[in-house]
Protein backbone atom coordinates (compact mmCIF):
# COMPACT_ATOMS: atom_id res chain seq x y z
CA UNK A 1 0.00 0.00 0.00
CA UNK A 2 1.37 3.36 -1.01
CA UNK A 3 1.57 5.94 1.74
CA UNK A 4 0.46 9.44 0.88
CA UNK A 5 3.09 12.08 1.45
CA UNK A 6 2.05 14.95 3.73
CA UNK A 7 1.59 18.31 2.05
CA UNK A 8 4.59 20.51 2.49
CA UNK A 9 7.21 17.74 2.28
CA UNK A 10 7.14 16.00 -1.07
CA UNK A 11 3.89 17.51 -2.36
CA UNK A 12 3.31 21.14 -3.25
CA UNK A 13 0.61 23.12 -1.48
CA UNK A 14 -2.71 23.05 -3.35
CA UNK A 15 -4.10 26.15 -4.98
CA UNK A 16 -6.24 28.27 -2.60
CA UNK A 17 -9.98 27.89 -2.80
CA UNK A 18 -11.57 30.48 -5.11
CA UNK A 19 -13.44 33.27 -3.32
CA UNK A 20 -12.65 31.79 0.08
CA UNK A 21 -15.05 34.23 1.75
CA UNK A 22 -17.86 32.24 0.14
CA UNK A 23 -16.85 29.37 2.41
CA UNK A 24 -17.21 31.48 5.59
CA UNK A 25 -20.18 30.46 7.72
CA UNK A 26 -22.58 33.17 8.88
CA UNK A 27 -26.05 33.46 10.39
CA UNK A 28 -29.03 33.12 8.07
CA UNK A 29 -30.27 36.67 8.38
CA UNK A 30 -31.52 38.66 11.35
CA UNK A 31 -34.12 36.04 12.26
CA UNK A 32 -31.75 33.07 12.41
CA UNK A 33 -32.87 30.98 15.43
CA UNK A 34 -29.23 30.09 16.08
CA UNK A 35 -28.40 33.72 16.92
CA UNK A 36 -28.52 34.31 20.71
CA UNK A 37 -30.89 37.25 20.36
CA UNK A 38 -33.44 34.91 18.75
CA UNK A 39 -33.28 32.18 21.38
CA UNK A 40 -36.31 31.32 23.49
CA UNK A 41 -37.03 33.83 26.24
CA UNK A 42 -36.77 31.07 28.85
CA UNK A 43 -33.22 30.25 27.71
CA UNK A 44 -32.18 33.89 27.75
CA UNK A 45 -33.67 34.42 31.20
CA UNK A 46 -31.90 31.34 32.60
CA UNK A 47 -28.53 32.49 31.24
CA UNK A 48 -29.12 36.05 32.48
CA UNK A 49 -30.05 34.90 35.98
CA UNK A 50 -27.08 32.54 36.14
CA UNK A 51 -24.46 35.12 35.12
CA UNK A 52 -26.02 37.91 37.20
CA UNK A 53 -26.09 35.63 40.25
CA UNK A 54 -22.36 35.09 39.68
CA UNK A 55 -21.92 38.87 39.66
CA UNK A 56 -23.89 39.12 42.90
CA UNK A 57 -21.63 36.50 44.52
CA UNK A 58 -18.50 38.40 43.49
CA UNK A 59 -19.84 41.74 44.74
CA UNK A 60 -20.96 40.09 47.99
CA UNK A 61 -17.52 38.50 48.41
CA UNK A 62 -15.85 41.88 47.94
CA UNK A 63 -17.48 43.33 51.06
CA UNK A 64 -18.55 40.45 53.31
CA UNK A 65 -15.11 40.25 54.95
CA UNK A 66 -15.36 43.87 56.18
CA UNK A 67 -17.43 43.09 59.33
CA UNK A 68 -14.81 40.51 60.34
CA UNK A 69 -11.83 42.84 60.01
CA UNK A 70 -11.66 43.69 63.73
CA UNK A 71 -11.62 40.04 64.78
CA UNK A 72 -9.20 39.04 62.04
CA UNK A 73 -6.81 41.82 63.05
CA UNK A 74 -6.87 40.61 66.68
CA UNK A 75 -6.31 37.00 65.57
CA UNK A 76 -3.26 37.88 63.49
CA UNK A 77 -2.02 40.63 65.83
CA UNK A 78 -2.09 43.33 63.15
CA UNK A 79 -3.71 46.76 62.89
CA UNK A 80 -7.20 47.13 61.45
CA UNK A 81 -5.72 49.21 58.59
CA UNK A 82 -3.56 46.26 57.52
CA UNK A 83 -6.51 43.87 57.87
CA UNK A 84 -8.58 46.23 55.72
CA UNK A 85 -6.24 45.34 52.87
CA UNK A 86 -8.28 42.15 52.65
CA UNK A 87 -11.09 44.27 51.22
CA UNK A 88 -8.94 46.85 49.44
CA UNK A 89 -6.84 44.38 47.45
CA UNK A 90 -9.89 42.36 46.46
CA UNK A 91 -11.35 45.50 44.84
CA UNK A 92 -7.94 46.39 43.40
CA UNK A 93 -7.95 42.99 41.69
CA UNK A 94 -10.89 44.28 39.62
CA UNK A 95 -8.41 46.66 37.92
CA UNK A 96 -6.13 43.87 36.68
CA UNK A 97 -8.68 41.18 35.89
CA UNK A 98 -10.15 42.75 32.72
CA UNK A 99 -6.76 42.47 31.01
CA UNK A 100 -7.11 38.68 31.34
CA UNK A 101 -10.82 37.96 31.07
CA UNK A 102 -11.92 40.48 28.42
CA UNK A 103 -9.55 39.22 25.69
CA UNK A 104 -10.20 35.61 26.73
CA UNK A 105 -13.94 36.16 26.20
CA UNK A 106 -13.32 37.41 22.67
CA UNK A 107 -10.99 34.53 21.79
CA UNK A 108 -12.60 31.56 23.54
CA UNK A 109 -16.12 32.81 24.15
CA UNK A 110 -18.01 33.84 27.28
CA UNK A 111 -18.65 30.53 29.01
CA UNK A 112 -15.20 29.34 30.02
CA UNK A 113 -13.75 32.65 31.24
CA UNK A 114 -16.81 33.07 33.47
CA UNK A 115 -16.72 29.47 34.70
CA UNK A 116 -12.96 29.33 35.29
CA UNK A 117 -13.00 32.68 37.10
CA UNK A 118 -15.81 31.64 39.45
CA UNK A 119 -14.10 28.38 40.34
CA UNK A 120 -10.72 30.09 40.66
CA UNK A 121 -12.21 32.84 42.83
CA UNK A 122 -13.82 30.23 45.08
CA UNK A 123 -10.50 28.39 45.50
CA UNK A 124 -8.60 31.57 46.37
CA UNK A 125 -11.34 32.61 48.80
CA UNK A 126 -11.07 29.26 50.58
CA UNK A 127 -7.31 29.79 50.73
CA UNK A 128 -7.99 33.15 52.40
CA UNK A 129 -10.35 31.51 54.89
CA UNK A 130 -7.79 28.91 56.02
CA UNK A 131 -4.87 31.37 56.07
CA UNK A 132 -2.46 31.01 59.00
CA UNK A 133 -0.84 34.40 58.46
CA UNK A 134 -2.06 37.79 57.21
CA UNK A 135 0.15 37.70 54.11
CA UNK A 136 -1.65 34.61 52.77
CA UNK A 137 -5.03 36.14 53.54
CA UNK A 138 -4.26 39.40 51.76
CA UNK A 139 -2.54 37.92 48.69
CA UNK A 140 -5.23 35.31 48.12
CA UNK A 141 -7.89 38.02 48.40
CA UNK A 142 -6.05 39.92 45.64
CA UNK A 143 -6.06 36.88 43.35
CA UNK A 144 -9.71 36.22 44.18
CA UNK A 145 -10.47 39.80 43.11
CA UNK A 146 -8.63 39.29 39.83
CA UNK A 147 -10.86 36.27 39.20
CA UNK A 148 -13.95 38.19 40.26
CA UNK A 149 -13.25 40.85 37.64
CA UNK A 150 -14.45 38.36 35.04
CA UNK A 151 -18.05 39.06 36.07
CA UNK A 152 -17.63 42.81 35.56
CA UNK A 153 -15.85 42.58 32.20
CA UNK A 154 -17.61 39.57 30.59
CA UNK A 155 -21.22 39.57 31.85
CA UNK A 156 -22.12 42.85 30.07
CA UNK A 157 -20.89 41.13 26.90
CA UNK A 158 -23.18 38.16 27.57
CA UNK A 159 -26.17 40.48 27.96
CA UNK A 160 -25.16 42.32 24.77
CA UNK A 161 -25.09 38.94 22.97
CA UNK A 162 -28.59 38.06 24.17
CA UNK A 163 -30.52 41.34 23.92
CA UNK A 164 -30.82 44.05 21.27
CA UNK A 165 -30.78 47.82 21.83
CA UNK A 166 -34.47 48.00 22.74
CA UNK A 167 -34.29 45.48 25.63
CA UNK A 168 -30.64 45.55 26.66
CA UNK A 169 -31.23 48.45 29.05
CA UNK A 170 -33.56 46.34 31.19
CA UNK A 171 -31.04 43.49 31.32
CA UNK A 172 -28.22 45.86 32.27
CA UNK A 173 -30.43 47.32 35.02
CA UNK A 174 -30.83 43.86 36.57
CA UNK A 175 -27.09 43.41 36.24
CA UNK A 176 -26.53 46.72 38.07
CA UNK A 177 -28.83 45.47 40.83
CA UNK A 178 -26.51 42.49 41.36
CA UNK A 179 -23.44 44.77 41.33
CA UNK A 180 -24.66 47.03 44.14
CA UNK A 181 -26.96 44.85 46.25
CA UNK A 182 -24.03 42.53 47.02
CA UNK A 183 -21.85 45.15 48.80
CA UNK A 184 -24.88 46.62 50.59
CA UNK A 185 -26.12 43.21 51.76
CA UNK A 186 -22.67 42.03 52.83
CA UNK A 187 -22.40 44.14 56.03
CA UNK A 188 -25.37 42.60 57.82
CA UNK A 189 -24.77 39.10 56.45
CA UNK A 190 -21.10 39.29 57.37
CA UNK A 191 -21.88 41.06 60.66
CA UNK A 192 -24.13 38.28 61.90
CA UNK A 193 -21.68 35.60 60.73
CA UNK A 194 -18.63 37.25 62.34
CA UNK A 195 -20.53 37.82 65.61
CA UNK A 196 -21.77 34.23 65.78
CA UNK A 197 -19.95 31.08 66.84
CA UNK A 198 -18.88 30.63 63.20
CA UNK A 199 -16.40 33.49 63.40
CA UNK A 200 -14.77 35.70 60.79
CA UNK A 201 -13.42 32.84 58.66
CA UNK A 202 -16.95 31.89 57.64
CA UNK A 203 -17.38 35.32 56.06
CA UNK A 204 -15.03 33.81 53.46
CA UNK A 205 -16.11 30.16 53.49
CA UNK A 206 -19.75 30.95 52.63
CA UNK A 207 -19.08 33.11 49.52
CA UNK A 208 -16.43 30.60 48.43
CA UNK A 209 -19.00 27.81 48.51
CA UNK A 210 -21.48 29.96 46.58
CA UNK A 211 -18.83 30.76 43.98
CA UNK A 212 -17.86 27.12 43.50
CA UNK A 213 -21.50 26.02 43.19
CA UNK A 214 -22.25 28.74 40.64
CA UNK A 215 -19.09 27.82 38.73
CA UNK A 216 -20.06 24.14 38.66
CA UNK A 217 -23.59 24.94 37.47
CA UNK A 218 -22.17 27.25 34.80
CA UNK A 219 -19.77 24.55 33.60
CA UNK A 220 -22.68 22.17 33.06
CA UNK A 221 -25.62 24.35 32.01
CA UNK A 222 -24.30 27.72 30.76
CA UNK A 223 -24.60 27.97 26.98
CA UNK A 224 -22.05 29.84 24.91
CA UNK A 225 -23.49 33.18 23.73
CA UNK A 226 -20.61 34.77 21.79
CA UNK A 227 -21.82 34.75 18.14
CA UNK A 228 -18.38 34.20 16.51
CA UNK A 229 -17.81 31.10 18.67
CA UNK A 230 -21.29 29.81 17.85
CA UNK A 231 -20.38 30.11 14.18
CA UNK A 232 -17.26 28.02 14.82
CA UNK A 233 -19.46 25.20 16.13
CA UNK A 234 -21.77 25.65 13.13
CA UNK A 235 -18.82 25.46 10.72
CA UNK A 236 -17.55 22.25 12.35
CA UNK A 237 -21.00 20.69 12.01
CA UNK A 238 -21.32 21.65 8.33
CA UNK A 239 -17.79 20.41 7.53
CA UNK A 240 -18.58 17.03 9.05
CA UNK A 241 -21.90 16.77 7.22
CA UNK A 242 -20.64 17.95 3.82
CA UNK A 243 -17.06 16.71 3.80
CA UNK A 244 -16.00 20.10 2.48
CA UNK A 245 -13.04 21.09 4.63
CA UNK A 246 -12.84 24.56 3.11
CA UNK A 247 -15.91 25.65 5.09
CA UNK A 248 -14.86 27.71 8.11
CA UNK A 249 -15.87 30.44 10.55
CA UNK A 250 -13.99 33.72 10.60
CA UNK A 251 -13.19 33.21 14.28
CA UNK A 252 -11.15 30.12 13.36
CA UNK A 253 -8.74 32.35 11.43
CA UNK A 254 -8.11 34.61 14.43
CA UNK A 255 -4.66 34.06 15.88
CA UNK A 256 -3.54 35.06 19.35
CA UNK A 257 -1.48 38.22 19.07
CA UNK A 258 -0.31 39.24 22.52
CA UNK A 259 0.95 42.61 21.33
CA UNK A 260 -2.48 43.37 19.84
CA UNK A 261 -4.23 42.23 23.04
CA UNK A 262 -1.93 44.39 25.15
CA UNK A 263 -2.69 47.36 22.92
CA UNK A 264 -6.45 46.80 23.04
CA UNK A 265 -6.87 46.10 26.76
CA UNK A 266 -3.99 47.99 28.37
CA UNK A 267 -2.30 50.63 26.23
CA UNK A 268 -5.41 51.82 24.38
CA UNK A 269 -7.49 52.14 27.60
CA UNK A 270 -4.73 54.23 29.16
CA UNK A 271 -4.57 56.42 26.06
CA UNK A 272 -8.34 56.86 26.10
CA UNK A 273 -8.24 58.02 29.72
CA UNK A 274 -5.83 60.82 28.83
CA UNK A 275 -7.02 61.68 25.31
CA UNK A 276 -10.82 61.48 25.62
CA UNK A 277 -12.41 63.98 28.04
CA UNK A 278 -15.70 62.08 28.02
CA UNK A 279 -14.08 58.86 29.24
CA UNK A 280 -11.83 60.63 31.76
CA UNK A 281 -14.44 62.86 33.39
CA UNK A 282 -17.27 60.31 33.39
CA UNK A 283 -14.94 57.61 34.72
CA UNK A 284 -13.74 59.92 37.50
CA UNK A 285 -17.36 60.62 38.44
CA UNK A 286 -18.16 56.90 38.44
CA UNK A 287 -14.98 56.23 40.44
CA UNK A 288 -16.16 58.57 43.18
CA UNK A 289 -19.57 56.90 43.25
CA UNK A 290 -18.11 53.38 43.24
CA UNK A 291 -15.52 54.31 45.85
CA UNK A 292 -18.19 55.69 48.14
CA UNK A 293 -19.96 52.32 48.08
CA UNK A 294 -16.91 50.77 49.71
CA UNK A 295 -16.31 53.80 51.96
CA UNK A 296 -19.75 53.23 53.46
CA UNK A 297 -18.64 49.74 54.51
CA UNK A 298 -16.54 51.50 57.15
CA UNK A 299 -18.64 54.64 57.69
CA UNK A 300 -21.98 52.92 58.43
CA UNK A 301 -20.60 50.59 61.13
CA UNK A 302 -18.76 53.51 62.72
CA UNK A 303 -21.91 55.68 62.88
CA UNK A 304 -24.40 53.05 64.01
CA UNK A 305 -22.10 51.13 66.35
CA UNK A 306 -20.31 54.12 67.90
CA UNK A 307 -23.12 56.68 68.04
CA UNK A 308 -26.12 54.39 68.48
CA UNK A 309 -24.41 51.46 70.23
CA UNK A 310 -25.70 48.78 67.86
CA UNK A 311 -24.12 45.36 67.46
CA UNK A 312 -22.31 44.67 64.14
CA UNK A 313 -25.18 42.59 62.76
CA UNK A 314 -27.88 45.14 63.67
CA UNK A 315 -25.74 48.00 62.39
CA UNK A 316 -25.40 46.13 59.11
CA UNK A 317 -29.19 46.08 58.77
CA UNK A 318 -29.03 49.85 58.27
CA UNK A 319 -27.74 49.09 54.76
CA UNK A 320 -31.27 47.97 53.89
CA UNK A 321 -32.07 51.61 53.17
CA UNK A 322 -29.36 51.61 50.51
CA UNK A 323 -30.75 48.38 49.03
CA UNK A 324 -34.23 49.92 48.86
CA UNK A 325 -32.76 52.93 47.05
CA UNK A 326 -30.96 50.67 44.57
CA UNK A 327 -34.21 48.78 43.87
CA UNK A 328 -36.17 52.00 43.35
CA UNK A 329 -33.50 53.32 40.98
CA UNK A 330 -33.51 50.14 38.89
CA UNK A 331 -37.32 50.28 38.69
CA UNK A 332 -37.14 53.94 37.64
CA UNK A 333 -34.57 53.21 34.93
CA UNK A 334 -36.53 50.21 33.63
CA UNK A 335 -39.67 52.36 33.32
CA UNK A 336 -37.69 54.89 31.30
CA UNK A 337 -36.85 52.16 28.79
CA UNK A 338 -40.35 52.51 27.31
CA UNK A 339 -39.86 56.08 26.00
CA UNK A 340 -36.23 55.24 25.18
CA UNK A 341 -37.30 52.31 23.00
CA UNK A 342 -39.82 54.58 21.25
CA UNK A 343 -37.17 57.21 20.47
CA UNK A 344 -34.80 54.46 19.33
CA UNK A 345 -37.41 53.12 16.91
CA UNK A 346 -38.09 56.63 15.56
CA UNK A 347 -34.34 57.03 14.99
CA UNK A 348 -34.22 53.77 12.96
CA UNK A 349 -32.49 51.84 15.74
CA UNK A 350 -29.50 54.20 15.95
CA UNK A 351 -28.83 55.11 19.61
CA UNK A 352 -27.91 58.65 20.64
CA UNK A 353 -25.56 58.35 23.66
CA UNK A 354 -26.91 61.46 25.41
CA UNK A 355 -30.33 59.84 25.70
CA UNK A 356 -28.85 57.59 28.36
CA UNK A 357 -28.12 60.46 30.76
CA UNK A 358 -31.71 61.26 31.67
CA UNK A 359 -31.76 59.36 35.02
CA UNK A 360 -28.42 60.92 36.01
CA UNK A 361 -29.94 64.41 35.90
CA UNK A 362 -32.17 63.36 38.80
CA UNK A 363 -29.77 60.95 40.48
CA UNK A 364 -26.93 63.46 40.90
CA UNK A 365 -28.81 65.95 43.16
CA UNK A 366 -30.64 63.15 45.02
CA UNK A 367 -27.31 61.49 45.77
CA UNK A 368 -25.90 64.76 47.11
CA UNK A 369 -28.94 65.31 49.34
CA UNK A 370 -28.51 61.80 50.76
CA UNK A 371 -24.89 62.41 51.73
CA UNK A 372 -25.66 65.69 53.52
CA UNK A 373 -28.66 64.06 55.20
CA UNK A 374 -26.55 61.16 56.47
CA UNK A 375 -23.77 63.39 57.80
CA UNK A 376 -26.04 65.86 59.58
CA UNK A 377 -28.40 63.36 61.22
CA UNK A 378 -26.04 60.54 62.21
CA UNK A 379 -23.64 62.44 64.49
CA UNK A 380 -25.70 62.34 67.71
CA UNK A 381 -27.95 59.75 69.43
CA UNK A 382 -30.45 62.53 70.17
CA UNK A 383 -31.57 62.16 66.53
CA UNK A 384 -33.32 58.83 65.98
CA UNK A 385 -31.30 56.23 64.08
CA UNK A 386 -34.06 56.02 61.46
CA UNK A 387 -33.05 59.45 60.15
CA UNK A 388 -29.54 58.53 58.91
CA UNK A 389 -30.82 55.10 57.89
CA UNK A 390 -33.46 56.73 55.69
CA UNK A 391 -30.76 58.83 54.03
CA UNK A 392 -29.47 55.56 52.59
CA UNK A 393 -32.53 55.37 50.32
CA UNK A 394 -31.46 58.63 48.65
CA UNK A 395 -27.81 57.54 48.47
CA UNK A 396 -28.66 54.14 46.97
CA UNK A 397 -31.06 55.70 44.47
CA UNK A 398 -28.45 58.23 43.42
CA UNK A 399 -25.65 55.67 43.14
CA UNK A 400 -27.47 53.57 40.54
CA UNK A 401 -29.05 56.52 38.70
CA UNK A 402 -25.55 57.93 38.19
CA UNK A 403 -23.51 54.79 37.70
CA UNK A 404 -25.67 52.81 35.27
CA UNK A 405 -26.55 55.58 32.77
CA UNK A 406 -22.94 56.81 32.76
CA UNK A 407 -21.73 53.28 32.01
CA UNK A 408 -24.20 52.98 29.11
CA UNK A 409 -23.19 56.46 27.92
CA UNK A 410 -19.55 55.44 27.60
CA UNK A 411 -20.48 52.24 25.73
CA UNK A 412 -22.79 54.06 23.28
CA UNK A 413 -20.30 56.89 22.73
CA UNK A 414 -17.42 54.54 21.87
CA UNK A 415 -19.29 51.55 20.48
CA UNK A 416 -16.62 50.50 17.91
CA UNK A 417 -14.02 50.33 20.70
CA UNK A 418 -16.40 49.61 23.58
CA UNK A 419 -14.15 46.89 25.01
CA UNK A 420 -11.26 49.33 25.42
CA UNK A 421 -13.51 52.09 26.76
CA UNK A 422 -15.04 49.76 29.35
CA UNK A 423 -11.59 48.47 30.30
CA UNK A 424 -10.42 52.05 30.88
CA UNK A 425 -13.44 52.74 33.06
CA UNK A 426 -13.10 49.53 35.10
CA UNK A 427 -9.37 50.03 35.66
CA UNK A 428 -9.78 53.59 36.93
CA UNK A 429 -12.86 53.15 39.11
CA UNK A 430 -11.61 49.93 40.70
CA UNK A 431 -8.21 51.47 41.48
CA UNK A 432 -9.86 54.53 43.05
CA UNK A 433 -12.48 52.52 44.94
CA UNK A 434 -9.82 50.23 46.41
CA UNK A 435 -8.38 53.11 48.44
CA UNK A 436 -11.62 54.33 50.02
CA UNK A 437 -11.93 51.70 52.78
CA UNK A 438 -8.41 52.56 53.99
CA UNK A 439 -9.27 56.11 55.04
CA UNK A 440 -13.07 56.36 55.36
CA UNK A 441 -13.28 55.31 59.04
CA UNK A 442 -10.36 57.58 59.98
CA UNK A 443 -11.99 60.44 58.08
CA UNK A 444 -15.24 60.08 60.02
CA UNK A 445 -13.30 59.74 63.29
CA UNK A 446 -10.98 62.72 62.79
CA UNK A 447 -13.26 65.16 60.98
CA UNK A 448 -16.39 64.13 62.81
CA UNK A 449 -19.44 62.58 61.22
CA UNK A 450 -20.98 65.97 60.36
CA UNK A 451 -17.97 67.35 58.53
CA UNK A 452 -16.98 64.09 56.86
CA UNK A 453 -20.52 63.84 55.48
CA UNK A 454 -20.34 67.51 54.47
CA UNK A 455 -17.04 66.95 52.65
CA UNK A 456 -18.46 64.03 50.67
CA UNK A 457 -21.64 65.97 49.99
CA UNK A 458 -19.69 68.98 48.70
CA UNK A 459 -17.67 66.75 46.36
CA UNK A 460 -20.91 65.24 45.07
CA UNK A 461 -22.41 68.74 44.64
CA UNK A 462 -19.41 69.88 42.60
CA UNK A 463 -20.00 66.95 40.25
CA UNK A 464 -23.73 67.57 39.73
CA UNK A 465 -23.16 69.64 36.54
CA UNK A 466 -21.21 66.81 34.84
CA UNK A 467 -24.21 64.96 33.32
CA UNK A 468 -25.86 68.28 32.39
CA UNK A 469 -22.70 69.38 30.56
CA UNK A 470 -22.39 66.13 28.63
CA UNK A 471 -26.10 66.13 27.87
CA UNK A 472 -25.71 69.55 26.24
CA UNK A 473 -22.20 69.38 24.75
CA UNK A 474 -21.64 65.63 24.39
CA UNK A 475 -22.29 65.56 20.62
CA UNK A 476 -19.75 68.35 20.08
CA UNK A 477 -17.11 66.60 22.21
CA UNK A 478 -17.67 63.32 20.43
CA UNK A 479 -17.36 65.12 17.11
CA UNK A 480 -13.93 66.37 18.12
CA UNK A 481 -12.78 62.96 19.32
CA UNK A 482 -9.42 61.83 17.91
CA UNK A 483 -10.52 58.21 18.07
CA UNK A 484 -12.90 58.39 15.12
CA UNK A 485 -10.76 60.60 12.88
Amino acid sequence: MDEKSPIGLSKPFPAPLPASENYAVDFNGLDDPDHPQNWKLSSKLFISILVCSGTFIVSLTSAIFAPGIDKASKYFGISTVVATLGTTLYVLGFSFGPMIWAPASELKGRKWPLTAALIGGGIFTIASAVAKDPQTLIICRLFAGVCGASQFSVVPGVLADLYDNSTRGIAISVYALSVFVGPFMAPFVGGFIASSHLGWRWTLYIPAILSLVNGAVSAIFLKETFPPCLLVAKAVRIRNESGNWGIHARQEKVEVDFSNLAEKYFMRPLKLLFMEPIILVVSLYMSFIYGLVYALLEAYPYVFETVYGMSPGIAGLMFIGLIIGVGLACTFIVLLQIPYAKKLAENKGVPVPEWRLGPTLLGAPVFTIGLFWFGWTGFTPSIHWAAPATAGIFIGFGVVCIFLPCFNYIVDSYLPIAASAVAANVMLRSAVAAGFPLFSRQMFQNLGIQWAGTLLGCLAAIMIPIPFVFRAYGPMLRGRSKVFK
